[in-house]
């Protein structure tokens, strides 16, 4: 399960051991694509990461503090520190690569 950041508050995120923000926007053709993936993903690996999404035009300041400056980007914290950051549509195994990665 993907759980919506609002608020710029990412407390839960920051507070878990590994963690997946998905930086997009509604307008997002890519993040769009990227979502459905993310949630099959989260299923997966529910266990071990917890995953959020954070739509950068709700949640501007909380976009500006991890620099993101292209969507979809995603975000892998261990222990509320950036460990990895993937900017672009990727597919599944990709995904699953990136994060098990950095973990």
């Amino acid at each position: 399960m993907v759980e919506v950041i609002k608020n710029n508050d990412v407390s839960k995120a920051a507070s878990a051991d590994v963690a997946v923000i998905d930086f997009n926007a509604t307008w997002c053709g890519p993040c769009r694509m990227l979502a459905p993936v993310l949630e099959e993903v989260s299923e997966e690996m529910k266990d071990s990461v917890k995953f959020f999404s954070c739509d950068c035009d709700e949640n501007g300041e909380l976009a500006r503090q991890f620099g993101i400056m292209s969507i979809p980007a995603v975000v892998v914290l261990k222990k509320g520190q950036q460990a990895g950051m993937n900017i672009g549509f990727v597919p599944k195994e990709g995904l699953v690569d990136f994060i098990k990665g950095n973990m």
